[in-house]
């Protein structure tokens, strides 16, 4: 099992302490470093600025978001990025949800989203393939564009650039079983949100046997610390805030992932605070059981032995949002 940094979004600002904990990363020999988006700091931009000052480690989004760009403009971030890295790029991408695609990016979150992300990955490997000119009569993508308001003089292309690498990795981030059961199709991995150690089997139910070389690369929240409990609370806080905050109260992903892993009474009165407004209370609400079993928090020797139940599985790379070259460290000894 490798080790990842996963360093999300920014917040107010970009983190002064981003950039030292990826070099810190890659000299301890960590296997990659991630970025992500939400709506703000956007995942490639910040990737490039770490890869131009470093040289080993490997390149990941964690996740983009696919309404953000249509496939071929992604692809072009994804090939140039793996040119200007010299191959060190997995693209992640995401479809997020219907909050985020239609309040923010102003689209509508496809009827058919299975249909939409199995479109946007084959239109983006055509492009990474560059074998012919990309063509495409999806019902969420079509190329050249066929629609009645447009010219008609649209016409097939392929990139000028030549990628790098036409077998350039892409993985999913998936949380629903259909949506999981596509990917091991599709893709080369998986970017699962949440990440039960002693429940992956009935929670996601995978099968027996994975495709080979597939990635499975869960996010975990990790950090060396004599109190549990109050190390646990910025797990809470992120919980409460994709729980409550990233969502309809009708259809929250994350949500219904958290109902899925036995906490749906739970996760509703999650739900109920943050709309509310009582966001504290919210965060408070989130269950340290939970909390507890998705993270790595507390003394290194806890974290050593719940850490082997994180290889007893089928997990590839574990992406580690730490804050602290010190917890970094401590996962690298331990996981050497």
């Amino acid at each position: 099992m490798r080790l990842g940094l996963a360093l999300g979004y920014w917040g107010r600002g970009p983190s002064p302490a981003h950039l030292e904990l990826a070099r810190e990363a890659e000299r301890l020999g960590y296997g990659s470093v991630w970025t992500a988006e939400a709506w703000g700091s956007d995942a490639f931009t910040a990737l490039t600025w770490i890869a131009a000052h470093t040289s080993r480690i490997g390149l990941g989004t964690a996740v983009a978001q696919m309404a953000a760009r249509t496939p071929t403009a992604t692809a072009m971030h994804a090939l140039t990025l793996d040119h200007l890295s010299g191959g060190r790029l997995r693209l992640g991408l995401g479809l997020s949800g219907p909050q985020v695609v239609e309040g923010w990016y102003g689209r509508p979150f496809p009827r058919s989203p299975l249909t939409a992300t199995r479109e946007y990955v084959d239109v983006v490997r055509q492009v990474l393939r560059r074998e012919a000119p990309v063509t495409l009569a999806g019902r969420h993508h079509r190329l050249p564009y066929a629609g009645e308001d447009g010219t008609g003089l649209g016409r097939p292309l392929k990139p000028i650039t030549h990628p790098l690498r036409a077998d350039l990795p892409v993985l999913l981030g998936a949380e629903g079983p259909k949506n999981i059961a596509q990917t091991l199709e599709i893709a080369d991995g998986w970017l699962p949100l949440y990440w039960s150690p002693e429940r992956w089997r009935e929670v996601y139910a995978l099968p027996e046997r994975l495709p080979a070389g597939f990635l499975v690369a869960p996010l975990v929240r990790a950090r060396v610390c004599d109190d549990v409990a109050e190390g646990l609370l910025p797990v809470k806080a992120m919980l409460g805030f994709y729980i409550g905050g990233m969502g309809h109260a009708t259809r929250n992903f994350h949500a219904d992932l958290m109902a899925r892993m036995g906490y749906g009474a739970e996760a509703r009165r999650v739900q109920e605070l943050f709309a509310e407004g009582r966001r504290e209370e919210a965060v408070l609400a989130v269950p340290d059981a939970f909390a507890d079993e998705i993270s790595l928090v507390g003394p290194r020797a806890r974290i050593a032995e719940r850490l082997d139940r994180w290889r007893t599985g089928p997990v590839t790379d574990l992406l580690v949002t730490a804050p602290d070259p010190e917890t970094l460290r401590v996962l690298a000894e331990l996981n050497s």
